[in-house]
């Protein structure tokens, strides 16, 4: 009995002076927990945001006792521009716009987010059918009919390739930068390079140009397979602004790989912080699910990830069609990433291991 106690004493305080087995066991699920219960938490009762063209009978001679119901699911927004209207459902900024001509109500709604879509046209649908037993004892006097604001060709995967390509773009320049750092100190490998005739920047600068290289073949080849007949996807008119978009995220995670390598001491500590980056990263920067009905907080925190702002800008060229000018603001993050973290991972670089 005794030596199993020793054996169960030293297994445990093994385990507890294990940082990686910590992580991995308590701070990593406790990390997901949050992230994914904060996201989730509020969608319970999601209440859709519908645009209202024009006179909509239906909607404006509800009565009081029936629209104070409605109120809690839908939120009615007028507007008189019909093709504004739709604008702003194909961008996603609104899950339906409503329209009504006589006895016929059309919906339009977005093929960007389906769960959405189908939440608002459900709801649309039962507010129908009530208008419908409001005539009782006649044929259903209204008729609902639902319009795909975009091309009926659309698939989802117009919606989950920029998001899956930005995480695997994420991961690849953080990791990549961060374990190559480490591994090149720990190995010596760097106080060589600081005593030959090389210049360091050279040195950096290339390793730089390969990531850029390889991370524009990632790029061809996932949008050559997501092109392909058995996926479909369609690009947009803008979708070459993809590319300048790439570089500048790229450019932002391997400056911050570079940030965590320069301040870690050994592999397993790069691979486990660069791990603690990314998950969140790609969960909070929508590359797996829209967050834009999680918590305001939890949206706040979401918009210090520059993956957040490299999905919104992909899902504007590759999917949406905007301009070149649409994406600027978000190249402009992406780069003031990059510098910050060059600037702090400088600071805090060491050439040799200590």
């Amino acid at each position: 009995m005794s030596s199993f106690q020793s054996l169960a004493r030293a297994m445990f305080l093994g385990f507890r002076r294990d940082r990686g087995a910590l992580f991995f066991t308590v701070a990593l699920p406790l990390l997901f927990l949050v992230i994914i219960g904060g996201v989730f938490a509020r969608q319970s009762t999601p209440k859709s945001k519908v645009l209202e063209i024009g006179s909509v009978a239906i909607v404006d001679q509800m009565p009081a006792d029936m629209r104070a119901g409605v109120d809690k699911s839908l939120k009615f927004t007028k507007i008189s521009d019909r093709n504004a209207a739709l604008e702003k459902v194909r961008k996603g900024d609104y899950e339906a716009a409503i329209e009504q001509s006589g006895d016929r109500v059309v919906l339009h709604f977005s093929a960007a987010d389906q769960v959405k879509s189908g939440t608002a046209e459900g709801q649309i649908e039962g507010l129908v059918q009530a208008a419908n037993q409001a005539a009782s004892g006649r044929p259903p006097k209204y008729s609902l009919v639902g319009q795909q604001v975009e091309d009926k060709s659309l698939k989802a995967i117009q919606y989950i390739t920029p998001g899956l390509l930005g995480w695997a773009l994420a991961s690849a320049g953080m990791f990549g930068a961060s374990t190559t750092l480490v591994t090149w100190r720990t190995k010596g490998l760097l106080r060589r390079l600081r005593l030959s005739p090389v210049p360091i920047r050279s040195v950096f600068a290339a390793r730089v140009v390969v990531s850029l290289g390889v991370a524009m073949v990632q790029t061809a080849l996932f949008i050559g397979v997501a092109s392909s007949p058995f996926f479909g996807l369609k690009l947009a008119h803008f979708w070459w602004m993809s590319i300048p978009m790439v570089l500048c995220g790229v450019l932002a995670f391997l400056a911050i790989g570079m940030l965590i390598g320069a301040w870690a001491k050994t592999q397993e500590a790069a691979q486990g912080v660069t791990q603690i980056v990314v998950l969140p990263m790609a969960f909070l920067g929508g590359s797996f699910f829209n967050i834009d009905d999680a918590p305001r907080w939890l949206r706040i925190v979401s918009e210090i990830f520059p993956l957040r702002h490299l999905n919104n800008g992909m899902l504007k060229v590759l999917v949406r069609g905007e301009g070149p000018a649409s994406v600027l603001p978000e190249m402009g993050i992406l780069l003031g990433f990059a510098v910050v973290a060059t600037v702090i991972a400088v600071r805090v670089f060491r050439w040799e291991q200590i």
